[in-house]
C-alpha cells in the first residue's frame, strides 16, 4: 500500500469518527465520506480499507497499544497488516512511534490468548466453546477476519448465467459459477457493480451465495402463496419470485418502511409481477393473522445477532452482546410460532439466520417443535439434493466462511403435518 501523510491523517480521523460504533460502521462511513467530500477515489480506497482493517484486527491492535488512541490503532494496523514498510512511514512518525511499531511487526500472533488470534470477544469464545474444539473456533475466526467475496444473483426471469458470465469475462471481469447456487456468479475483485448495465438492467443482483442457497432450500413453485416474513430489502424475496417464474404472490413482510422502500427500485428493475410488500408493526398484525393457514411456503430469515457476516461488518465483535443475544432469542421464537401459523397443511417453512449460535438456531427450533407438535423436521442435505445442489451439512443447512467460502448461515425446514 502506498500511503500520503495526508491519507495518514484522514484515516486517523476517520477512525476517531467511527470507533465508538454508536451505528453500523458502513452508515459511519458513509457519513464520514459525506462530510469530507474533497477525498479522492484513492484516498476514500484507502481510509475504508484501514478503518474496517482496525475492526477485523481490533483485539490484537489494543493488545499492543500501549495507549489505545485513534493514532496508535491505524499506526499498528498499517505495520502489521497493511502491507505497509516502516521505512514508508519515516517522516510520518517519531522515534519511540518507530520503535514500537519495529515490536509489533516482530510479534507473533500465535502466541497470544484465543479470542485475541481468532478475534473473537472473549464471551463468544466461551459460547462457542460448548460446541467447538478450540481449533475450529480459531479456524472460524481467521476466516471472518478475511475480506468476504463478490457474489452476485442472475435474475434468471431476464437472462441465462452463461450469458451474464461470457458479458463479464468479455469486460475483463474476472467472474466464475459459484460452487453451490444454481444462479450464483463470484466476481475476483470488487468492481463497482451497481453501476453496471447488467445491474441496472434488472439481470444481477448483490447477493451471498448462501443467502442464495435459501431460496432452493423454500422451493416454491409456480402459483403458490409464499412470505418472506422477514424481507428487509428484498433480496430473498426477488429470488423466489425468479423461482416461481413470476406465477403466484409473494408477501414480502418487515416492520421497517424504509427496508421496504429500498426494495421498490429493485422490484422494478427485475420485471416480475407477482411481488406484494408490506409493512406489518409486530408479528402478530392483522396482516399477518388474516393469511393463517393460507401460505404454501414461509421464508423466516430471522433477526439475529450477524455473527455469521462478521468478513462484512465487523463491527458487529463490539455491537453485540450476551444480553441482545437473549433479547433476541425471544424475538426469534416469537416471530417463528406467528409465521409458522400462516402455513397450510404440508406446506414448508425455512427458518434461517445469518449466525453460527445454537443458542439461536438449533436451540430455537428444538424448542418449538417440543411446544408445536403438528409440525415436523425436514433434512436440509435431502431437499437441496431434490434441487440438484449437491451439498450435504446434515438435518440442518450450515454454512461456514472455512468450508463453503460464503457467510456463515443456518437454516431448519419444517412442514405442518396437520
Amino acid at each position: 500500500m502506498q500511503l500520503t501523510a495526508f491519507q495518514l491523517d484522514a484515516a486517523i480521523s476517520a477512525t476517531r469518527a467511527i470507533l465508538p460504533l454508536d451505528l453500523p460502521a458502513d452508515a459511519l462511513m458513509r457519513r464520514f465520506f459525506q462530510e469530507h467530500p474533497a477525498l479522492g477515489a484513492r484516498d476514500r480506497t484507502v481510509i475504508a480499507e484501514t478503518v474496517f482493517g482496525i475492526l477485523r484486527h481490533r483485539f490484537f491492535l489494543e493488545h499492543c497499544a500501549q495507549h489505545i488512541t485513534p493514532r496508535a490503532l491505524v499506526l499498528a494496523y498499517l505495520a502489521k497488516f497493511g502491507n505497509i514498510n516502516l521505512r514508508q512511514l519515516s517522516g510520518m512518525v517519531n522515534s519511540s512511534e518507530s520503535k514500537w511499531l519495529a515490536e509489533i511487526k516482530a510479534l507473533r500472533i500465535d502466541t497470544l490468548p484465543l479470542p485475541i488470534q481468532a478475534e473473537l470477544p472473549q464471551w463468544l469464545v466461551e459460547k462457542l466453546q460448548k460446541s467447538m474444539s478450540d481449533q475450529a473456533i480459531l479456524d472460524l475466526g481467521l476466516a471472518l477476519q478475511k475480506s468476504a467475496p463478490l457474489d452476485l444473483r442472475v435474475n434468471t426471469i431476464l437472462a441465462k448465467r452463461s450469458d451474464i458470465l461470457d458479458c463479464l469475462n468479455a469486460e475483463q471481469i474476472e467472474a466464475q459459477t459459484t460452487l453451490y447456487s444454481p444462479c450464483g456468479i463470484r466476481l475476483t475483485g470488487k468492481p463497482a457493480i451497481n453501476r453496471h448495465a447488467l445491474f441496472l438492467s434488472g439481470k444481477i443482483e448483490v447477493q451471498d451465495e448462501g443467502s442464495q442457497l435459501l431460496g432452493y432450500l423454500l422451493a416454491p413453485k409456480r402459483g403458490e402463496m409464499v412470505v418472506d416474513f422477514c424481507a428487509g430489502a428484498g433480496g430473498k424475496s426477488l429470488l423466489l419470485g425468479a423461482l416461481m417464474q413470476s406465477k403466484g404472490r409473494i408477501y414480502a413482510f418487515d416492520i421497517s418502511e424504509k427496508r421496504l422502500q429500498n426494495l421498490k427500485p429493485r422490484f422494478k428493475r427485475s420485471g416480475l409481477s407477482n411481488l406484494h410488500a408490506q409493512r406489518i408493526a409486530h408479528e402478530h398484525d392483522s396482516k399477518v393473522k388474516r393469511l393463517a393457514e393460507k401460505i404454501d411456503r414461509v421464508l423466516v430469515d430471522a433477526p439475529c445477532s450477524g455473527m455469521g457476516t462478521l468478513r462484512r461488518n465487523p463491527d458487529l465483535k463490539w455491537r453485540q452482546t450476551p444480553e441482545s443475544i437473549d433479547e433476541l432469542k425471544v424475538k426469534q421464537a416469537s416471530i417463528l410460532a406467528a409465521a409458522a401459523s400462516l402455513l397450510k397443511p404440508g406446506g414448508r417453512l425455512v427458518y434461517a439466520t445469518c449466525s453460527f449460535l445454537p443458542e439461536e438456531n438449533q436451540n430455537i427450533i428444538h424448542d418449538f417443535l417440543q411446544t408445536h407438535t403438528q409440525f415436523a423436521l425436514l433434512d436440509c442435505s435431502e431437499l437441496l439434493m431434490q434441487q440438484h445442489i449437491m451439498l450435504n451439512t446434515g438435518q440442518f443447512l450450515q454454512l461456514s466462511p472455512t468450508e463453503h467460502r460464503t457467510d456463515g448461515f443456518f437454516a431448519a425446514a419444517l412442514t405442518r403435518i396437520s
